[in-house]
Parts: structure tokens; sequence; C-alpha cells
């Protein structure tokens, strides 16, 4: 949620910020509701000083043996009045709540606006492989190696899924343990999220209720419960409705998850495969910390992820990307994007983002500062890795002229040592 003090202070600047994500916003009534706001707090605490100053002269009253009836009256009155401003002033706040929670983060400055098309490259590992052999696609080279069956996946759930088998499940699993092994080695405490989630952890992150769509709902029209699109979801209600002392921070977290999107069918009629699903696995990172040190952890984050894929010895690239490009409760997002020759194009495989207090101001996430004030965290969160295009590239990346595929080395000891995929 962003700061009311912002936009009070500076609607204009905030304006101009939100148009560099493509949204733009009309804070009249806004500024409006507000001013409302004030004057209704105003009125209820006149009116509760009244009554308190007639609830003293009660005790006069009848110190003095006095009629008191005109006045218990009053006081009645003022009483009723006060619940009728203070309806009032219920009824406005959440106006104004509602009002904050569909507008987006405000970008970092320096973001270009615009889309896709203004995201920058600024780094990129290794060169693009190059073949002197006719190569083959990952649906391709996964069916003829056994590595997926996507036939047996569509029957029993429809388009959009697979099912690792055999050596390819366990590929998967050896990426998962090589994600979750390198992240202790940094002291990220692991955690086994819940996959299902109530509807304040949905506003806490940032997806509700703009993308309410975007999920799947266990109680139908109800909405009180879904499934986790990403285990960060999860991760940032954890210290939801908390104040944590100072010297707990930074709190950095992982956690493994499959994550389940409404989000399947293809952008271009290239992505199949395992380019885009309902459902893929995913280790996800996840800092809380003071907001003097959030450039450090994003950049920690950044590195760490940076570390994961050269690691796996494939060609990728990181980009900045632009304002419009950056999810909703984001206020920076460097993404690293992998590479798939079959279709000559990158493809996300970790995003590495920064909240600063949106989120904790949406899930009051607050650590108690050396003045022994509450303050907002920053929230941070990175993937590393999500594996449903990482297995689709290191096919197509390694693959040989004899149908075979190259396990990258870092894999090999998760994979029994075997060292190469040959064909059946």
């Amino acid at each position: 949620m962003i700061n009311q003090d912002i936009i009070i202070n500076n609607p204009e600047m905030v304006k101009k910020a939100l148009e560099k994500k493509g949204v733009e916003v009309n804070f009249d009534g806004f500024l409006d509701l507000r001013e409302q706001r004030v004057k209704l707090i105003q009125e209820i605490e006149d009116i509760r000083a009244k009554r308190n100053k007639l609830s003293k002269q009660v005790g006069e009253f009848k110190r003095k043996k006095k009629d008191t009836t005109v006045l218990f009256k009053e006081i009645e009155e003022l009483k009723g009045a006060i619940t009728n401003q203070e309806e009032s002033l219920q009824d406005t706040e959440k106006i104004i709540n509602d009002f904050l929670l569909k507008l987006p983060n405000l970008p970092d400055e320096d973001l270009l606006g615009g889309g896709k098309e203004n995201n920058q490259v600024i780094y990129t590992h290794l060169d693009k492989p190059k073949f002197d052999f006719k190569t083959k696609d990952h649906m391709e080279l996964a069916t003829e190696l056994g590595l997926i069956d996507y036939e047996r996946a569509a029957k029993m759930s429809g388009k959009g899924t697979w099912i690792y088998s055999g050596i390819g499940a366990k590929l998967e699993w050896a990426l998962l343990n090589f994600f979750i092994d390198e992240h202790h080695k940094d002291n990220y405490q692991f955690m086994m999220l819940p996959h299902i989630l109530d509807y304040e952890s949905g506003i806490t992150a940032g997806q509700f209720p703009k993308f309410e769509d975007d999920v799947f709902w266990l109680d139908g029209d109800e909405r009180q419960k879904f499934l986790l699109p990403t285990a960060e979801t999860a991760l940032v209600n954890l210290h939801r409705n908390e104040i944590l002392d100072e010297n707990e921070l930074p709190k950095k977290y992982f956690a493994y998850s499959p994550c389940y999107r409404k989000e399947a069918g293809s952008y271009r009629s290239q992505e199949r495969g395992m380019i885009r699903g309902y459902q893929f696995n995913k280790v996800e990172m996840f800092q809380f910390i003071k907001p003097e040190n959030s450039e450090e952890a994003f950049n920690e984050l950044l590195e760490k992820a940076k570390g994961l894929m050269s690691k796996l010895g494939l060609h990728y690239r990181v980009a900045k990307l632009a304002a419009g490009d950056i999810s909703f409760a984001m206020s920076r997002t460097f993404d690293l994007e992998v590479y798939l020759p079959s279709i000559d194009i990158y493809k996300e495989v970790s995003s590495v983002s920064n909240s600063r207090d949106f989120q904790a101001r949406r899930g009051l996430i607050r650590f108690r500062n050396k003045e022994g004030k509450p303050e907002y965290c920053h929230t941070l969160n990175g993937s590393g890795l999500a594996t449903s295009r990482l297995v689709p590239s290191i096919l197509e990346q390694n693959q040989n002229k004899d149908g075979s595929v190259k396990i990258p080395d870092v894999l090999v000891p998760y994979m029994k040592g075997l060292k190469v995929i040959n064909p059946r």
C-alpha cells in the first residue's frame, strides 16, 4: 500500500510515477475523503470532550442534590451522535482503504516508463550456444529420452500440464536439491509452507483485490481460500500483523513449493511444452529487512540467483524491467532470462524484486526501531530458481548430435553420478 502521506503531500509526483506503470489516477476524491476523515475525527473528539464535561457536571449536581435529568438526556444524545459519527468515519476509512488497495506500488525513480519494449539487458552470461547439427526442441528431446509424459498428463489433467518420468523426475528433483543446498550455505532458513492460503494473504502480497481471477479458488464464489501461485505469497505473510525486534532483522527465508497459476496457454504459438503451465516447481528466497538495507539486500538476492544460473552453465541474461513491466506490488524488478534455442527467445526463470514498504503496509509488518517506535519493514523476494523453463533450456542448450543430453556438472552428484542422458 502506498504511504498516504506521500499522496497527500505530493499527489502530482505520485500521479506521474504511476503513469510510468501505465496507471492513470485522479486523487481529488481521495483528498476530499482524507479531509472528511480529519473533520470527522475532530468532531468525534469535540463531542467526547463535551460529554466528559457533562459527566463531571453530573457529579457536581448530585453533590448539590440538583436534578440531573436534563444532563443525562444530553449525555445520551451526545452518545448517539458519537455512534453516528464513528459509523461515518468507519465508512469513510473503508472507502479510503479500498481505493489505496487498488493502487500499485510506486516504481523506483531510475526505471524507464513503458512496458517490455523498454526493458534493459544489463548482463549476459556466456554466448549463445552454436550447433553443427540439426537441433531438436525440448518437447522432442524430453519425449525421445523418456523424461516427460505429455499425453498422459493431458489425459488426467488437460493441457498445460506434464508428468516428469524416470530420469526426468530425477533431473527436476536434482535442480531443487541443488538450490536448497546452495541457500543453506548462506544461512537462509528453510520453510515448508501451506499450499492453501486465506484471502488476507493475497491482500498482503498485493495480489488481491486486482488479481483475484489469476488464482485457483477452493471455496467457489465465497473466495475464502486459494492455492498459492508462488511461495512468495506465503512467505510475505509469515510476520503479518507482527512487530519484530530490530535485532531480529534481517530475516532471510527460502521455500520450495509447487506454484499454481491460471496462466496456461501461450503468448506465442511457439511456447509449447513446459514453457507455460498451470503448475510448476520453484524455490523462492525472501527477506524482511530494515529500510536502510534495502539496496544491499536486493543486490544480494540478485547475485545469489545469478550464481545459481552460472553454476548450471547455461547462457542467460539479466534484464532491468521497465516500470510498466514490473508487477503490481513491486518498486523494482530484475529478471534472469534463460535462452531457448528452439524458439530463439529468452524466458524468465527468476525475478528479483523489491517491494520496499508496500507489502508491509498492507500486512502491518513492522519492527521496533532504536527509539522504540514501530517502523515498516521492507520486503524483497527472488526466485532461486523456477524449474519449468530450466529443464527445457538444459535439454536444448546441452543436446548432442546423437540425441543425448549432457547433465550440468553441479547436478551430477544429485543424479547419482549420471553425466549424460542417452536415448532409449
